[in-house]
């Protein structure tokens, strides 16, 4: 009966992650083009998505890359993308954090924005999930997805200017991030703290280097923190 429970949870993250194929794709394709364009071969390509699977810092860090900026300011723009890995890591540890090492490890790897989103809203609704069925779940909800960001990038840097300009694959990118991030602003500290960042990002983009990207989303924690204060001074629904 377990096995069976196991096996139905992770066909189910599969159904729940196969749509985002539609996103991931064409964000996978632009990247290996980009990179491509931006002087690296297909080997610094590949290694590039497979290593770091995340393509908002990959794009980041590849712009950067290309406008000559010191490392220590790619780095630490890479870096500045991705520290919502570290609040997805923290918010999965009550439902994953008791996984053997080894499940815990691979499931860091494939901590992505879909995966992420995906598994919380699961877990948070369906309480009486096993361990096991949890992992299952998330596991399933990747499968779809990481293949298809690595195979995609390599079709990108394969066929590089060959796609023509209006394909558009660039509307992948604020697509992914509007339809991850929308059903996820549930309290006023998420609002607030979105807010901040949009407008900070907006008001510093001209900062050199994409600085203002860095300024934008430590104000934006700095917002949501002191408004989940605010609010729970004051008793409000936080």
């Amino acid at each position: 009966m377990a096995s069976s429970t196991t096996n139905s949870a992770y066909w189910q993250g599969v159904r729940d992650g196969a749509p985002f194929v539609l996103v991931v794709a064409p964000f996978a394709l632009l990247f290996g083009v980009v990179a491509t364009e931006a002087g690296l071969n297909l080997l610094e390509t590949m290694a590039f998505s497979v290593l770091v699977i995340a393509g908002a810092s990959q794009f980041t860090a590849l712009q950067l890359l290309t406008e000559n900026a010191p490392t220590v300011i790619v780095l630490a723009s890479a870096l500045a993308v991705n520290l919502r890995m570290a609040m997805y890591s923290a918010s999965l540890v009550p439902h994953l954090g008791a996984a053997p090492l080894w499940q815990r490890a691979f499931a860091a790897y494939f901590l992505v924005d879909q995966s992420y989103a995906m598994g919380i809203v699961k877990y948070e609704r369906d309480r009486d999930m096993s361990l096991r069925e949890k992992m299952a779940y998330f596991f399933g909800v990747v499968t779809p997805i990481c293949p298809n960001w690595y195979l995609f990038t390599l079709i990108g840097a394969l066929v590089g200017q060959k796609i023509p300009p209006e394909m558009a694959l660039d509307f992948a990118v604020p697509i992914t991030f509007i339809a991850l991030t929308a059903p996820m602003l549930r309290t006023g500290a998420h609002v607030a703290a979105a807010l901040m960042s949009v407008t900070l990002a907006l008001v510093l983009a001209g900062l050199p280097y994409n600085s203002g990207l860095l300024v934008a989303g430590i104000g934006g924690m700095i917002t949501g923190a002191q408004a989940e204060l605010w609010m729970e001074r004051r008793g409000m629904k936080v």
